[in-house]
């Protein structure tokens, strides 16, 4: 029996907002289990372009790793043939060979990162590139289900996480293998014997390493998946900021926030944990070795020079094991964003393309067309049935009815955001699946309820989309919605910049905006979505007039909640339960008494008495 809220102790009341927080924020499936080598090769169309740099990073890694395999030997020259053989001018001659070495290995090794860096940075440039691109050709579908802070993070920190690879020097653990063999190499044809007896430890050291590299996996995997979702609340907080303080709701998203962060910050504190645990085995294990080996040269003796170059090459070897563990996390980590990015890709909702295969039906002669069209967001439920609507050139018609009725899956349907489950929707007589989307689209002119407008300036928001705007022509357009003098008369005038949103304009600025947006762009075809619903008085007089001068000579479509939008219309169109339930003039639908005269005599008839 579920213990009652007030009942419930601390610890209960705080389990139980958690697992809420969890069901808010749409947990994500756990990333299939991959292979390192599948995902490079799916990364190797990235990287290919800037192979050239990469080359050159991976030969000179071959290089360095020569290099320092000499300074043991030059050490056990100095030693040996040197000063116990009391041999000054070797010793001379060794000193200035081991600086020249070590001076040569450092300028190639600045290369060999510039190299890396360059490639590493040209790559992931790409790949995001793609993967932004790759959202824009997603069905609009998608994002009714995709928190934005999940996708942000995809483009951002998970393509970060790939690129830091490159930037910390990971792949380089290629040349530490290469240096691997090649110390093994060396130490067995100095002295056989004693490099297996140091070497007896290596078998419970790869085994661990194997333990921590499954454990290191799981923990970046899971931070990947909680900074996915502490992106998607902090982008949902803030969007809802206003909301938020309204109702005082700052404690409990305080507290559910507290719940996401302490989630991330475990699933850090267990990666540095895996890290932790490598880095003091292998340092244990590495002075084990040396021990190993002064032990066992007390029972079968070595010249000093030996000793000291099997010592030097003990602490080469477990050099590139200790950076290959460090290199390792981030290889991770990179992996997982991999993963992740990659599962994205993976997603099968592209955006619908063109199709041959769609039989005619339609007059160019009608603008519009909805043919038995039925329509749902989700599989089984259904919000347009069995719909039919033609439009035809320059008619306005106005689609009313409560909310939910389907009025905006209507326009949806029209630009083709959604496909239908069943009917056709033409536009100018052609089937809109066998449509380019972009030569669909310009045939459209939406100004929504909310409008966007871009940071930058007001002429590039009025512009927007048209890679060389014509000045003269967004004069124009805002001077015929009437907004041009009230735009000249801010700081900057037309080059006035615009925040994030549009947030430093007041509603009815932005309306406007979108009236001249849609003039400037003189498409046949209007949709205006409660386009006025959300201004005062005094601005809804200067946004009629733009409705006027934006609907001359334009097939319309109004969907609306307020009369003043709607009585200059050739029809109404009432929507009720996704079905058409009622269409004709003003009058005629008021003298039949049906839906919409009930309409008009709850909200229409107010709006009207308001408006005088």
């Amino acid at each position: 029996m579920t213990q009652p809220q007030a009942t419930r102790g601390p610890a209960a009341a705080k389990a139980g907002r958690t697992e809420e927080v969890l069901r808010a924020f749409h947990e994500e499936d756990e990333v299939a289990r991959a292979y390192d080598f599948g995902l490079l090769r799916r990364l190797w169309p990235f990287v290919r372009p800037h192979a050239g740099p990469l080359y050159l990073s991976l030969a000179l890694l071959a290089v360095t790793g020569a290099l320092s395999l000499v300074r043991p030997l030059l050490m056990k020259r100095a030693l040996d043939a040197g000063a116990i053989a009391r041999a000054p001018d070797v010793l001379v001659s060794t000193g200035i060979t081991l600086a020249d070495d070590v001076v040569v290995e450092q300028l190639l090794g600045f290369v060999q990162i510039y190299a890396m860096l360059l490639a590493g940075a040209r790559a992931m440039a790409g790949l995001r590139a793609h993967v932004f691109r790759f959202l824009h050709g997603m069905r609009l579908g998608f994002f009714d289900r995709q928190p934005v802070g999940r996708l942000v993070t995809r483009v951002t920190n998970d393509t970060d996480a790939i690129g830091e690879a490159f930037a910390s020097g990971a792949l380089n653990a290629v040349g530490d293998l290469v240096r691997l063999v090649g110390i093994v190499v060396m130490m067995l044809a100095l002295d056989w014997k004693l490099s297996l007896v140091a070497f007896a430890v290596l078998p419970p050291v790869a085994l661990f390493v194997n333990w921590v590299r499954h454990g290191s996996r799981r923990a970046y995997r899971d931070i990947r998946t909680k900074t996915a979702r502490l992106n998607a609340f902090l982008n949902e907080q803030v969007n809802g900021m206003t909301v938020v303080q309204a109702y005082g709701r700052e404690r409990a998203a305080a507290a559910e926030f507290d719940d996401i962060s302490v989630a991330y910050r475990d699933a850090n504190f267990r990666s540095i944990r895996y890290e932790a645990l490598l880095d003091a085995a292998i340092e244990m294990v590495s002075s084990a070795c040396v021990a190993l080996l002064l032990i066992s040269v007390g029972v079968r003796p070595a010249s000093v020079g030996t000793v000291v170059a099997l010592i030097a090459y003990i602490r080469q070897f477990f050099e590139p094991i200790s950076n290959l563990a460090q290199r390792y996390t981030l290889v991770q980590s990179a992996m997982t964003g991999a993963e992740r990015v990659f599962q994205l890709l993976d997603t099968v909702e592209p955006d619908a393309p063109r199709r041959d295969d769609v039989p005619p039906g339609g007059s160019p002669d009608v603008a519009l067309e909805l043919d038995h069209v039925t329509f749902a967001y989700k599989p089984g439920v259904p919000v347009l049935h069995d719909v039919s609507l033609r439009a035809r050139r320059g008619e306005r018609i106005a689609l009313v009815g409560a909310t939910g009725s389907g009025k905006t899956s209507i326009a949806s349907l029209l630009l083709r955001l959604y496909d239908t489950e069943e009917g056709a929707v033409r536009v100018f007589g052609a089937d809109v699946r066998s449509l380019e989307r972009g030569d669909l689209r310009r045939q459209f002119a939406v100004v929504p309820q909310d409008v966007y407008l871009f940071p930058g300036t007001i002429a590039g928001n009025v512009a927007v989309g048209d890679a060389s705007p014509d000045r003269a022509k967004i004069e124009r357009a805002l001077e015929a919605v009437s907004a041009l003098d009230l735009f000249r008369s801010r700081e900057g005038g037309l080059d006035a910049r615009v925040d994030e949103r549009g947030a430093n304009f007041s509603a009815g600025e932005r309306q406007l905006v979108a009236f001249a947006r849609a003039l400037y762009r003189d498409p046949p075809i209007l949709v205006l979505d409660e386009a006025t619903a959300s201004v005062d008085s005094d601005t809804e007089a200067r946004l009629q007039r733009a409705v006027d001068t934006l609907m001359r000579g334009r097939t319309s479509i109004i969907i609306a909640h307020r009369l003043s939008t709607i009585r200059a219309v050739d029809r109404i169109v009432v929507m009720h339960k996704g079905r058409i339930a009622e269409q004709g003039t003003h009058d005629q639908l008021l003298a039949r008494g049906g839906i919409y005269a009930r309409l008009y005599a709850l909200g229409f008839g107010r709006d009207a008495a308001a408006g005088g």
